[in-house]
């Protein structure tokens, strides 16, 4: 089909669209003003994460050298930072720990046993657990992590109950016991 305009006027309608775009897109990066407050919480709440992360992860490591069987790995260090830091989060609930971790525990090992572990496949894993986790509701950031500590270590089938299920539910009880304990602070919001 031929335009009627010339190939000049046609190539200007071009840039102009594209600067429009390239603008806004620039106003939605540029994030000047904060939605949200970064208030540093009572020293009473830093002070009962602090205690609740040093005895979970402190119980985990003990039971590991006492049982030897490994019960730590890397991204339990960010679900203490949910579960202790901000516990009333909808992503730090139990259900999110324990499903989220043991869901993206037994996607990646899928992938991992059917597609090994190249590059392509481990966003596949990740991107897979995502998506599994937003359809049961068990969404955990760090399980995106414990997704790729599988593809990375071509961990066997063990590893989605030694260390992924029984870590997360050391660290969910110790969570229990020291949210519970501070007088103004509660946890869970829910189990299921």
């Amino acid at each position: 089909m031929k335009s009627f305009l010339p190939k000049k006027q046609i190539n200007y309608i071009y840039i102009k669209k594209l600067h429009y775009k390239l603008h806004s897109y620039y106003f939605k990066i540029r994030a000047n003003k904060r939605s949200f407050s970064l208030d540093i919480p009572h020293h009473k709440h830093i002070f009962w994460s602090w205690c609740g992360s040093f005895f979970g992860i402190a119980l985990a490591a003990y039971l590991s050298v006492k049982t030897n069987s490994p019960l730590l790995i890397a991204p339990f260090g960010a679900t203490s930072v949910l579960i202790f830091g901000v516990p009333d989060s909808p992503l730090a609930q139990p259900r999110n720990v324990i499903g989220g971790n043991c869901l993206a525990a037994m996607v990646s090992l899928m992938v991992l046993h059917v597609f090994g572990s190249e590059p392509w496949a481990m966003g596949m894993a990740v991107a897979t657990a995502i998506g599994v986790m937003q359809l049961t509701a068990t969404l955990h950031p760090p399980s995106g992590a414990v997704t790729l500590v599988v593809m990375m270590t071509k961990a066997p089938w063990e590893f989605l109950v030694t260390p992924v299920l029984e870590g997360s539910i050391i660290l969910v009880l110790c969570a229990v016991i020291f949210n519970n304990l501070a007088k103004d602070r509660s946890y869970p919001k829910y189990w299921l």
